[in-house]
């Protein structure tokens, strides 16, 4: 299910509006006394032709008059001409003129002159000092948001990441969120950010088992999947026939232990089981191999699932039914790690290897989804529930599909008609949740929120231990009637059902920074982060990590805070 998108910063939450602009110099007066100075000095020019004599030199009086900081605007003027005609040496020199000439004290008109040489030094790539500039055009006026804006693109050309974002999360603040051009710098670099941090620290964590609601859940999605399915008569330890010798075959077999353990939901013990049944060379090596890498990919481990996987695809001793699951499987693997071409190559060759498995259909329809190619998901889900007319999931997730497409592209009737497709489903098989869970979220776009809160009830009605369903409802209570409470409430319910739940740990973080509470926003995104079952779940999750971190250091530096809730 698809997690809703956080709570936008609202406009017009009191937070000061700051209109900077360039000064263009203040114009000369001429009052009572420079018309004076101005008669005096005629006088005097007249007085000293008398006398044949030139007291003063051309002009002096008129550069008395002019003010240091008056002077300083000339030369900025100057270089602003020389600016616009691309001279930029001549620019920079005239901006340098203006600073030196500036009075300390008139701080707004320094960092001004200060941000206009960082703009020609931007001209000609000389990230240094663009910085070095704009840091001192900042330090006299600390939110100038010209020259934070400036220095963050200086800071990304020289690779400074995390300087690069606190720079423009406190433009971001400073424009109320409504400059995109800041926006997207912003989101650039917290995507940086997230894959290289994720790169590194999924590589070297711990592997983690999923809740077993998770784990249930998962194996519920395929319906042609033989390692799922419980131990059949005959394999199963201490039956009355022939009991010694079914014992006896069943020690011997590490995968029939890993299947036992499966159906106690002791699922720590399955790997190790399985490994022994594959080192033994046994009957069933095709069968743990299979297991073994589908529990790899549960733990995040894809590195050690791949090359069971690809024994199993090349096993031609295998049966169709296993080779068609496994590639399943590493055409979900490839999607998660964004290589979609290798994952359609995968699901395309399950199709032709077993062409009437119903697995094969439903998981490249869900793909198809991904890839935003929704005919052709339908026409897999179409081939699903051909094979396996009560495929509950293939229906709801039809209608899904369907209401998708007709809501971006603005086409009421076709809405109506997925809506009214979503309750023939839920008549049809009204013990699906996910097809209840699915018709909610059409219903809170459509903003129906009382029929989508009733479609929540019945998911937890039917599935009391799924944390997700806890996180969507709590969701909704903020969406629908702002009760912050009852929605952390329900969150809080998630996570106390299913501790491992990391899509519950971000929502709450998400919720937390809109309430301005970022350090126990930063705890819960780390708590997510060390529960995310791909590297592209965890840089997500590492961008709304260091964007929370970001907002705690600009509130340092500046005294900036975003709007909350």
């Amino acid at each position: 299910m698809a997690a809703s998108k956080p709570v936008e910063p609202q406009s017009g939450s009191g937070l000061p509006r700051w209109q900077l602009a360039l000064l263009v110099g203040t114009p000369i007066v001429l009052g009572v006394g420079a018309v004076y100075l101005w008669n005096r000095s005629r006088g005097k020019e007249k007085q000293g032709k008398k006398n044949g004599e030139r007291k003063t030199p051309e002009g002096s009086e008129a550069e008395m008059i002019l003010s240091p900081l008056d002077r300083a605007q000339s030369a900025k003027n100057k270089g602003n001409k020389y600016f616009k005609a691309g001279k930029y040496d001549q620019a920079i020199q005239c901006y340098t003129d203006a600073i030196s000439l500036c009075p300390k004290e008139q701080k707004g008109d320094l960092s001004t002159f200060y941000q206009n040489r960082a703009a020609a030094y931007e001209q000609q790539l000389k990230w240094t000092e663009v910085i070095q500039d704009c840091s001192q055009a900042v330090e006299l006026n600390p939110c100038y948001i010209k020259a934070l804006f400036r220095r963050a693109k200086a800071l990304e050309k020289l690779g400074n990441k995390k300087e690069c974002l606190e720079d423009v999360t406190a433009v971001c603040i400073l424009e109320v969120f409504q400059n995109q051009q800041s926006m997207l710098l912003a989101d650039k670099v917290l995507k940086q950010l997230g894959k290289e941090k994720a790169k590194e620290k999924y590589k070297n964590r711990e592997p983690l088992m999923p809740s077993p609601q998770f784990i249930k859940s998962y194996f519920s999605s395929f319906t042609d999947d033989i390692i799922s399915q419980p131990l059949q008569k005959g394999e199963k330890k201490d039956e009355d026939k022939d009991k010694e010798v079914l014992n006896y075959c069943f020690l011997s077999s590490g995968y029939l232990k890993a299947k036992q353990y499966m159906e106690e939901e002791n699922y720590d013990k399955i790997i190790s089981e399985c490994t022994k049944e594959i080192e033994s060379g046994g009957r069933y090596t095709a069968e743990a191999l299979l297991l073994r890498a589908t529990f790899y990919l549960l733990i995040g481990n894809s590195t050690a699932a791949q090359p069971d996987l690809d024994r199993v695809i090349n096993m031609d001793d295998a049966s169709v039914k296993l080779r068609a699951n496994a590639l399943i499987k590493r055409g979900s693997m490839y999607m998660q790690q964004q290589q979609p071409q290798l994952s359609t190559q995968d699901f395309n060759m399950a199709a032709e290897i077993d062409p009437r498995n119903a697995d094969v259909y439903h998981h490249r329809g869900q793909l198809k989804i991904l890839l935003d190619q929704v005919e052709e998901a339908v026409g897999d889900f179409d081939e699903c529930i051909k094979l396996r007319p009560d495929s509950a999931l293939a229906q709801a997730q039809k209608c899904f599909a369907l209401y998708r497409q007709a809501y971006t592209g603005n086409n009421p009737s076709q809405v109506q008609k997925a809506m009214d497709g979503f309750e023939d489903v839920i008549r049809r098989f009204p013990k699906c949740a996910e097809g209840y869970a699915l018709y909610a979220q059409a219903l809170t776009d459509q903003q129906q929120f009382g029929n989508a809160d009733e479609m929540y009830d019945k998911c937890i009605e039917l599935e009391p231990d799924n944390a997700t369903t806890y996180v969507h409802k709590g969701l909704l209570q903020l969406q629908w009637k702002q009760d912050l409470e009852m929605g952390l409430e329900l969150i809080s319910k998630a996570i106390e059902i299913d501790n491992k739940c990391d899509f519950a740990y971000e929502t709450m973080g998400t919720i937390e920074v809109q309430r301005g509470n970022l350090d126990k926003a930063i705890d819960m995104f780390n708590k997510a982060i060390n529960l995310a079952k791909s590297e592209m779940e965890m840089a997500h999750l590492y961008s709304l990590c260091d964007a929370a971190y970001a907002q705690t250091e600009v509130a340092k530096k500046y005294g900036l805070k975003p709007p909350t809730l």
